[in-house]
């Protein structure tokens, strides 16, 4: 048995290597194309009930979030989102949440009520959210965040929770 181990000794650094270098290529901001891509218009509704045109966002740089309140990583991301549109949000700016597979509209009014959320939450039928989701360029998973310049042009694609540091620094070079 201590021969077997001693044999395979060497591939518990070898993977933890290999983990250490994936975990860090998936926290990192995935580049668009560097001309971007408009983002495709869209018509959701608020938590309300009252219809929200892409249109409405126009002229704004705008962070983008695909999530659901199950969503562990999203919800580590709502303080920081609040904090954002606190500080930079108005006339320049807004965070917009595009809420995924999270049940029914009061539930997801009672989950924004609870966590203080400031920013606009928008959803739809669960067939327009995943067309919009497509026509975003894919979102593979939750949580999924766009940041989008003044003209509508997304220029970068985050993939899981990242921190209020890492939004700042790449909204302020299109403010």
């Amino acid at each position: 048995m201590k021969s077997i181990l001693k044999r395979y000794a060497w591939s518990v650094p070898l993977l933890i290597g290999i983990a250490i270098v994936l975990i860090a290529y998936a926290s990192n901001p995935r580049e668009v194309d560097p001309k971007g891509e408009l983002i495709p218009d869209f018509t959701l509704r608020t938590l309300t009930g009252e219809e929200v045109a892409s249109e409405a966002y126009t002229g704004k740089v705008l962070l983008v979030n695909f999530w659901a309140t199950w969503c562990g990583p999203c919800r580590t991301e709502i303080p920081d989102f609040i904090e954002l549109q606190k500080r930079i949000g108005g006339e320049n700016f807004q965070v917009v949440g595009i809420v995924v597979s999270s049940g029914e509209s009061s539930e997801v009014q009672d989950f924004v009520h609870e966590h203080g959320i400031n920013y606009d939450i928008l959803s739809g039928d669960e067939s327009v959210k995943r067309s919009l989701a497509e026509q975003f360029g894919g979102v593979r998973g939750i949580p999924t965040t766009f940041l989008i310049d003044r003209e509508g042009f997304i220029r970068k694609k985050w993939i899981g929770a990242h921190s209020a540091r890492v939004f700042q620094r790449e909204i302020s070079k299109y403010l």
